[in-house]
């Protein structure tokens, strides 16, 4: 019987890291110079390192790597609870419906029940159907009401110039 494990990503899983992020980018078809720019230095500096700006989980499907989980926690102030935003899932193409994915969520599910966090948050691109179709299965759906908003590039560095 073959068996899901799933593991904090160390400094020394930087390379791995990589390319699965790489091979995220490419089914996400954000893979061009100008929007993927992560490195094995940025790797180890932000995402595995001593200060890691992030949580990233591996799940290995009988010691292969299967796939990665990329979150961080949040903060509700009016709720004044914690929650989890979930910034990048995937799993490889080999390893779907093994129930991989959804044993990430299970995974975050636990870690949210344990901090006293009230939800998981992320983003979905608007194409990606089978991922909608999935995150509905699980009970998920849109949060109504809010619209997300992104100020990036020169709007934002004519903004940090602003006095």
């Amino acid at each position: 019987m073959t068996v899901l494990t799933i593991r904090r990503a160390e400094e020394g899983d930087a390379p791995l890291v990589l390319q699965l992020l790489r091979e995220l980018a490419v089914f996400e078809k954000l893979d061009t110079p100008e929007f993927f720019r992560l490195t094995e230095a940025i790797v180890v500096r932000d995402l595995v390192g001593p200060a890691a700006r992030v949580v990233v989980d591996l799940g290995y499907w009988g010691g292969e790597a299967a796939g990665i989980c990329v979150w961080y926690r949040t903060y509700a102030t009016f709720r004044a609870v914690p929650g989890i935003f979930l910034e990048d899932i995937f799993v490889r193409p080999d390893f779907r419906g093994l129930g991989i994915g959804r044993s990430f969520f299970v995974h975050l599910a636990r870690v949210a029940a344990a901090e006293g966090a009230d939800r998981i948050d992320w983003s979905v691109l608007d194409w990606n159907e089978k991922a909608i179709g999935f995150y509905r299965a699980m009970g998920a759906g849109p949060y109504e009401g809010w619209v997300n908003y992104r100020l990036r590039g020169a709007a934002l560095a004519a903004l940090a110039t602003d006095r």
